[in-house]
């Protein structure tokens, strides 16, 4: 019949589409709750799904930026008058689009203008031109970590890769989703560390900043840190009401009386192996490794700068990327993964099924 053949091969993908939607491990929400209610069922109680605990979003720009301080009109306008280098790159800045630089094209200004200056030095014979040259530059080094600052945490590229618009970390994905972002993070973080140390020689830093601009570029197409952020907080209160269906359970009479295993006791075990430790175990453990190689690279670059961090963002940085804070996110995850752990280990012991023995 005319169409059929085009139904046959519909079908096929339409069946995938069904079975996906069908299947509650393939994402990370459905998994956690499922997960909860299956502990319930074998525990022979009710289910309790807490309401999760909402991440705040990273502050708004205007709340991260630093006001750049400039040098006094007086300096500036003399040493854009003086017939060195420096007289071009103050010019620069002096221009209409220097006036509306962005943070990473600032940082580039400021580290030119300190070269500048220090090259027009001994190439200078007025002793009082010497001095304001010195006073511009010691000026600018002061206020370099300023311009570091607003060239990483202050751009609107890194609004998108925290964005929490994007859902949860993906279940079981191909390869490694944060794979670049990592790389990015460590070579960013060398580079603040270089700039922090005040090393602005031109070899080491023009292209460390043209790598800058990349890893900004790839900060706006990703938003990977805020799925890692979201499921962080998902995964800690699933455990959560989880943990606490299984002391309930441990606190009233035993699962199994004297030892012995029973039925309820190996359709438990069955789920533990099959559900916790076939499923939930290996998402947590992607979080853990997708935390080690991108939120933490993230939190030692904001650590770093902690001179400058604004008080607003310094907030939000101990909730959603410290890793030692009281109030880290990251931390009451660890203690939800070691409560819920040691919960199924009393549990199972009950019926000598503890794990690992």
């Amino acid at each position: 019949m005319p169409g059929t053949g085009w139904i046959r091969m519909c079908v096929p993908g339409l069946l995938m589409v069904v079975l996906s939607a069908c299947n509650p491990f393939s994402e990370a929400r459905p998994m956690m709750d499922e997960y909860v209610e299956r502990v319930a069922r074998v525990l022979e109680t009710e289910p309790e799904l807490s309401a999760i605990d909402s991440p705040t979003h990273i502050p708004r720009r205007r709340d991260r930026v630093l006001t750049m301080p400039e040098l006094e009109l007086g300096m500036l306008d003399f040493l854009s008058l003086y017939g060195c280098e420096l007289q071009f790159v103050v010019g620069e800045k002096n221009s209409v689009m220097g006036k509306v630089m962005q943070p990473l094209n600032r940082l580039r200004y400021e580290l030119r203008f300190i070269r500048a200056a220090q090259d027009c030095i001994p190439e200078t014979e007025d002793e009082d031109l010497v001095e304001v040259l010195n006073e511009a530059i010691a000026s600018k080094r002061e206020t370099l970590p300023i311009a570091i600052w607003n060239a990483t945490w202050g751009v609107e590229e890194i609004e998108t890769l925290f964005t929490l618009a994007k859902g949860y970390y993906p279940v079981q994905s191909e390869g490694n989703p944060v794979a670049d972002l990592a790389r990015d993070s460590d070579r960013m973080n060398q580079v603040v560390d270089a700039l922090l140390a005040g090393k602005v020689e031109a070899n080491a830093q023009e292209s460390s900043l043209e790598f800058a601009g990349a890893v900004q570029q790839r900060w706006q197409a990703e938003y990977r840190a805020g799925q890692l952020i979201n499921s962080a907080a998902l995964v800690k209160t699933r455990l959560n009401d989880a943990t606490a269906l299984l002391q309930q359970r441990i606190q009233k009479r035993p699962l199994c009386l004297k030892g012995k295993p029973n039925n309820q006791s190996e359709i438990v075990q069955s789920m533990f192996f099959s559900v916790y430790i076939e499923k939930i175990q290996p998402y947590m453990s992607d979080l853990r490794r997708a935390r080690v190689a991108l939120i933490e690279p993230l939190a030692m670059m904001a650590e770093r700068q902690r001179a400058v961090m604004p008080p607003e963002f310094a907030r939000w940085y101990r909730k959603h990327l410290s890793q030692v804070a009281d109030d880290s996110l990251w931390l009451e995850l660890d203690a939800a993964m070691a409560r819920h752990t040691e919960s199924w280990q009393a549990l199972l012991e009950q019926c000598g099924m503890r794990p690992g023995t």
